[in-house]
């Protein structure tokens, strides 16, 4: 359940970052593009030590 939710994140990161030179209409995201990024790294590291 957890690495569909760090896939979901970094899927939208990737969209947040890269979907604006792809698509002319996408939406920009700014500074929450970083905020995806962390929040699925933070969730990553805890995956892998064990403490979730």
């Amino acid at each position: 359940m957890l690495w569909t939710i760090i896939v979901i994140i970094f899927i939208l990161w990737l969209l947040g970052a890269f979907g604006g030179r792809v698509f002319s209409g996408f939406p920009k995201v700014g500074n929450w593009v970083h905020v995806l990024i962390v929040i699925a790294i933070i969730l990553l590291i805890l995956k892998l030590i064990g403490a979730i």
